[in-house]
């Protein structure tokens, strides 16, 4: 368990907030679809808002998430998906700044994760960040090289800027 858990906290606060929430819900009978067009792989970090960084909003867009906002075979799955049956016609990759991915080696990232645990982490995998362009632009060929990507769909990588919430291309 890490310091700042919130163990023992159970769900009261969150599903006080859900029901606030559903007292201005808008998007009943909404069939899922992008409407604007847009996917967005990008990382679990809590400080990353993918629609409001891109001026969007709900429904607009797809957000396939995941630890250092790799494009693996579960991000092109949803994207694959994405492209043919819900609208989407320009993908985003957006790994960002200060990323614990792309600044933690895989043997930190399995010594602390063991540590947290207390147990033996030295099996797992987390896909650790040597180089966070490379990995990026890797990322991107694997989108634009795909067979099951719809033909026309235009991606780009960006760096989210944590510090600033701007975005750097990267080509």
């Amino acid at each position: 368990m890490t310091e700042n858990s919130t163990a023992g906290r159970g769900f009261d606060d969150l599903l006080a907030a859900n029901r606030a929430y559903a007292e201005a819900f808008d998007l009943s009978g909404f069939d899922g679809i992008a409407k604007a067009g847009v996917a967005i792989v990008t990382c679990m970090d809590s400080r990353i808002d993918p629609l409001r960084l891109v001026g969007l909003e709900p429904g607009d867009a797809k957000i396939f998430r995941n630890p250092g906002g790799r494009v693996g075979s579960d991000a092109l799955e949803a994207l694959v998906l994405a492209t043919h049956l819900l609208n989407v016609d320009r993908i985003l990759v957006v790994p960002h700044t200060r990323c614990a991915m792309a600044s933690n080696s895989e043997a930190v990232l399995r010594e602390r994760v063991g540590a947290s645990a207390g147990k033996d982490a030295s099996w797992m995998t987390f896909h650790a960040i040597a180089d966070q362009e490379r990995a990026l632009r890797e990322d991107l060929a694997r989108v634009r090289t795909h067979p099951l990507i719809a033909k026309g769909v235009e991606s780009a990588g960006f760096i989210y800027d944590v510090d600033t919430g701007l975005l750097r291309r990267v080509d």
